[in-house]
């Protein structure tokens, strides 16, 4: 397992919102740390962890001379830009069992598109449960060789045997459907062709 070092920095809080430049507020909390530690983490250096690693990425606490084992627990973002604007990091010990929800990524979309197909992403994420340090960052789909109809269930994720899926046995996460651009066009021509005339009604009646 990478690890991903996040330098955490000390944070004072009072009754304003936190707002530094090139900074994002934070607490990290559980383990053998009583109560949550307000700190603070460089802006840049916590998106790249998150671009790579995913929203529940693991990482390696380091505070002043410490360094403590953890995952990315909540991300809070602003409503309007949808920026971030806080995290909470949950300490554990390695081997620990956890619940988290991991991204799924949908590869092969093109492919599809060249048939006339596209993805209808229902879910984009799954609930699941296990040990840490088997927990992946996320999981990838590849759909090129999907076919109209087709969906994505649990039994397309390829997990390790010791990480159990919470979700619904039944859970659809994606379906492969028709373009909407052809559904609509298909629909506006069988409209046209249901619109009777006067003149053909005229024939009708005669």
């Amino acid at each position: 397992m990478e690890k991903v070092i996040l330098n955490a920095f000390e944070r004072t809080v009072g009754n304003k919102k936190f707002k530094e430049e090139g900074f994002i507020a934070g607490v990290f909390y559980g383990g053998k740390v009583k109560e949550a530690t307000a700190v603070k983490f460089e802006t840049v250096e916590l998106r790249k962890i998150l671009g790579k690693h995913g929203s529940n990425a693991k990482v390696w606490i380091k505070y002043g001379e410490d360094t403590k084992f953890g995952f990315v627990k909540e991300i809070q973002r602003h409503p309007v830009t949808a920026m971030i604007n806080h995290i909470d990091v949950q300490l554990v010990s390695a081997d620990q069992e956890i619940k988290v929800q991991l991204p799924i990524t949908f590869k092969g979309e093109e492919a599809l598109l060249d048939i006339q197909l596209q993805l209808n992403v229902y879910k984009s994420e799954i609930d699941v449960y296990g040990n840490m340090q088997l927990m992946p960052d996320g999981v990838s789909i590849d759909v090129s060789e999907k076919i109209l109809g087709d969906t994505i269930t649990m039994a397309d994720f390829d997990l390790d045997a010791k990480i159990k899926i919470t979700d619904n046995e039944d859970e659809v996460y994606a379906a492969i459907v028709q373009m909407k651009e052809i559904v609509e066009e298909e629909t506006v021509e069988e409209a046209a062709a249901e619109v009777v005339t006067p003149e053909a009604e005229a024939e009708v009646k005669a």
